[in-house]
């Protein structure tokens, strides 16, 4: 029987500054031999991304319409891995990421997630946090890997979505499946927490999980989210 292959698959929109970097940290920090592919899906970017994307060494570039749930769904469409592995443009997986993925055994799960720069005691309190197996410490930041099968019996991301994709997707993960957290860390930027505020910024994803919880719809959330964050 055949080892399985992980597909990578990274929504890109305007992220010129940090693409090239993270390819060469996924190559370097991988085996090829468990890696079937490097996706990055494009959604009309403006920056440069698609020239940078174009000149990458072992990389398939993907165009498709704007919206990180659509370019998610998109490049698993193309994806040819038993195991698809989700991870935002600005996050960076940890050394041997795709041993830890397949050493798990598990159809679907994420890694835990820390923060740089870590200049906030909020930023390293809501790290510590993310150990534990609750939506309310769940994003696509941590990055998601998933048996190409269940994405597909699942339905993918709903695109309906365009902020709390992620949470909503794992939510129905959890509830048909087994889901497993990684002792190891992927790194993302704090440059959201930077521009907005640590604490305000958690205050106004609070509030998204808890309209989530009360049923409102995506366009609600998204409007909440457009108004409230940079």
């Amino acid at each position: 029987m055949n080892k399985p292959q992980i597909s990578i698959i990274i929504p890109v929109l305007n992220e010129a500054d940090t693409i090239g970097k993270l390819v060469s940290h996924l190559l370097d920090a991988s085996n090829t031999r468990n890696v079937k592919e490097i996706i990055l899906v494009d959604g009309g970017s403006t920056d440069g991304s698609v020239t940078i994307m174009r000149e990458l060494n072992g990389v398939k570039l993907h165009q498709s319409e704007k919206g990180r749930a659509t370019q998610m769904n998109a490049g698993a469409a193309i994806a040819k891995g038993d195991l698809l592995y989700f991870l935002h443009a600005d996050s960076f997986p940890p050394l041997e990421f795709d041993r830890m993925i397949l050493a798990s055994h598990s159809p679907t799960g994420c890694f835990r997630l820390k923060f740089e720069p870590a200049n906030s005691p909020w930023l390293k309190l809501a790290s510590w946090f993310t150990k534990f197996d609750s939506s309310l410490f769940r994003g696509g930041d941590q990055s998601l890997f998933i048996e190409a099968g269940v994405f597909k019996t699942l339905g993918g991301y709903d695109e309906r979505y365009t902020v709390y994709e992620d949470v909503e997707f794992i939510n129905r993960i959890k509830r048909n499946h087994e889901f497993s957290i990684l002792k190891d860390f992927v790194t993302t930027s704090s440059r959201r927490f930077q521009e907005n505020g640590t604490l305000r910024l958690y205050y106004h994803f609070a509030a998204i999980h808890l309209k989530a919880l009360m049923g409102r719809d995506p366009e609600v959330l998204s409007a909440y989210y457009q108004k409230h964050i940079k």
